[in-house]
């Protein structure tokens, strides 16, 4: 990430923080019209802009006096030209009293949008494990201070008696939203905290005894086998591994599968040799779905959910090393809508996107699945062609009649309908195409870009309706 570009990511934050901090009643004007969030003493999500303003006056209100951010971890991700995000990782200290909250470790999720000149919070997510607040609360101060006092008075009654029987440890682990585990040096699981029960509907007798590979789906097997080899041939190499940290997904009872981040590390015995491991997972299903939603944001073009430009060039850088290695040509064609504006000027806008989302369609289904369909903006779409023949005129012919499908396909006629009850609006499309056949890194993206589209230019001057052939490029591979 380029240097000045982290360090803005890294001001909006800062800025969040020091705010919240200081609780300055400035924040709830950063809050976008379209903001979600998620509060940390629930789990429902939060679609109303003004209900946040409402949670975090009334947090606010609940601790009026500035609070310590004790930040732990940060991580800063450059999703698009106008959306950043921000992971964070810190405790939480109370002007007063919470000690026991400010040991737990609080996970803080911000994604920012440039609306305009400013940028806007769109979502905020917290998560601290910990039992919901009651009502009136922010911070569960009440139940924590309760929570409290009972744990002091049993530690004082029965320290002997939990040293000796380990009661202590399960009353660390039992309670938490977080799933503790251990395994021995065959990766059996010896001891699985009650929270994987809550989770995934195992119950610990079903789980113990079983190798930890039973946990995760066949994806995440292959992933954990690999990280044990690589530690492996680490360890041989004189480097030993402390804590490993992955994302992987878990199977559960009804079938289902969650998402979980896990934490990792061996255990060993006095001469430094593992004969166990022991970690954490966290659920991170809904931070994975966000995560999702915020790629969408970034790489695709909402209307149509095809690849944006910013994808498409991705791709095409991709495809034009692929061609380098495998010495087979690629093509991209560049495609113009012929009668788009008219429809829009008569019809309006709402008709106008029903035409673009079904050539998107249409593109789609005339393509193969390696293929790449684009929306660059307006009513010009790019297809990128991939893994053609290894000589220029048997993939120029593939390219064309790829092409000529996707003409014929787009030149029959379109009958839209912008509401059940409203009439339906018959109406002709062509398309003008431009074709740009590649090899490997002969020349720059740009430049395959520029050729495909004067040769659309060129077939729409001839009368549209048409495949306009890009002339090859001069360049030696």
């Amino acid at each position: 990430m380029h240097q000045d570009r982290q360090r803005k990511i890294r001001e909006l934050f800062d800025e969040y923080i020091e705010m919240y901090a200081a609780r300055d009643d400035r924040l709830t004007a950063r809050f976008s019209q379209n903001f979600t969030g998620y509060p940390g003493s629930g789990s429902r999500l939060i679609h109303d802009r003004e209900e946040w303003v409402r949670i975090t006056q009334q947090d606010f209100a609940q601790v009026p006096g500035r609070i310590r951010i004790e930040m732990l971890d940060l991580a800063l991700q450059d999703l698009s030209d106008d959306v950043v995000a921000t992971t964070a990782f810190f405790h939480i200290h109370l002007p007063s009293g919470g000690h026991q909250l400010s040991r737990e470790v609080a996970r803080l999720v911000l994604v920012f949008r440039r609306e305009g000149e400013a940028w806007m919070i769109v979502h905020c997510s917290y998560s601290i494990p910990y039992q919901s607040a009651q009502d009136g609360e922010v911070y569960p101060l009440k139940s924590l201070q309760e929570q409290n006092s009972a744990l002091q008075a049993l530690v004082a009654e029965r320290t002997q008696a939990l040293h000796e029987s380990q009661a202590l440890y399960r009353l660390l682990t039992e309670d938490t939203q977080d799933v503790l585990w251990r395994t021995d040096s065959q990766l059996i699981v010896t001891y699985i905290s009650p929270a994987d029960e809550r989770l995934r509907g195992f119950k610990a007798d079903e789980v113990l005894g079983r190798p930890v590979f039973d946990l995760f789906n066949d994806e995440g097997v292959a992933l954990v086998k690999d990280m044990i080899q690589r530690r492996a041939r680490e360890e041989a190499a004189g480097m030993p591994v402390g804590f490993l940290t992955f994302q992987v997904q878990h199977r559960c009872k009804d079938g289902r599968l969650i998402w979980g981040e896990v934490m990792s590390k061996p255990d060993r015995n006095a001469r430094g040799e593992i004969i166990g491991y022991h970690g954490i997972t966290r659920e991170i299903t809904e931070r994975k779905r966000l995560e999702e939603q915020v790629r969408q944001l970034a790489f695709y073009d909402p209307l149509t959910h095809l690849a944006n430009r910013r994808l498409m060039l991705e791709h095409l850088e991709q495809a034009m090393s692929a061609s380098k290695r495998s010495h087979r040509h690629g093509a991209l064609l560049f495609l113009d809508l012929d009668n788009f504006k008219p429809l829009n000027d008569q019809h309006g806008h709402g008709v106008g996107d029903l035409l673009l989302i079904e050539v998107a369609e249409r593109l789609k289904a005339c393509v193969r699945e390696a293929d790449t369909v684009a929306r660059f903006g307006g009513d010009e779409f790019v297809v990128l062609l991939c893994e053609l023949g290894t000589q220029p005129g048997e993939a120029s012919e593939q390219a064309a009649a790829i092409a000529e499908k996707i003409r014929i396909r787009l030149a029959d006629p379109y009958v839209l309908q912008a509401a059940p009850s409203a009439p339906a609006i018959q109406h002709e499309c062509t398309a003008s195409i431009g074709v740009a056949v590649f090899h490997g890194r002969d020349e720059s993206q740009n430049a395959v870009i520029d050729r495909a589209d004067a040769a659309m230019y060129l077939a729409k001057e001839e009368g549209r309706n048409r495949i306009g052939f890009a002339p090859n490029s001069g360049g030696a591979d």
